[in-house]
């Protein structure tokens, strides 16, 4: 009798590779591999690292993957998945390269609750800020995220939601999630 092997993530989100250089050696990072590492509590968090991720690496070095080891990660996201994320990507949580700061949100005020979607990605003397555009994340999921005496039924469904976000982002080019300032 063989084993069969259960995923949470569709296998379409296997394909599409993170490729970065570490002491000279390349590595390449799938969706799956990530959420492996970071576990079935934030595939949403996971997939907006991974968009930003795709879309801000080839402008930061449009030659090469980038050197793993020297991207500073700032943002306004205090998500697990996409810290979990950016940590197996970039290794910048463990050697102090990624830094939550919610004072982020303030420099966008015009632009509702995609201020707490902003990611600031330095690399050498570049700095490219990704931000969330319209309609990707649903009024509900925020409403259900952030209601504190959830029910039993609204916590099933909120896992759902995370999917189904999870899901639609990942099915889309980088450059139809997050628009980019250079500075």
């Amino acid at each position: 009798m063989s084993r069969s092997t259960f995923s949470l993530f569709p296998k379409f989100m296997e394909c599409v590779m993170l490729s970065v250089i570490d002491r000279g050696i390349e590595y390449n990072f799938s969706f799956d591999d990530i959420a492996k590492y970071h576990g079935p509590l934030a595939p949403g968090g996971i997939a907006h690292a991974y968009k930003v991720m795709q879309r801000v690496f080839p402008i930061l070095s449009p030659d090469r993957p980038i050197d793993r080891r020297l991207v500073e990660i700032n943002t306004s996201f205090g998500g697990p998945g996409a810290r979990d994320a950016f940590e197996m990507v970039t290794r910048a949580v463990t050697e102090n390269r990624y830094n939550v700061e919610p004072d982020i949100k303030a420099e966008y005020p015009d632009i509702g609750y995609r201020n707490r979607y902003v990611f600031k990605l330095s690399y050498g003397d570049k700095t490219v800020t990704a931000i969330l555009r319209e309609g990707h994340v649903r009024d509900e999921f925020l409403a259900l995220g952030a209601k504190t005496d959830r029910t039993k039924d609204e916590n099933i469904h909120l896992v759902w939601l995370k999917q189904e976000m999870t899901d639609r982002l990942m099915k889309l080019h980088a450059t139809s999630v997050y628009d980019i300032l250079q500075s």
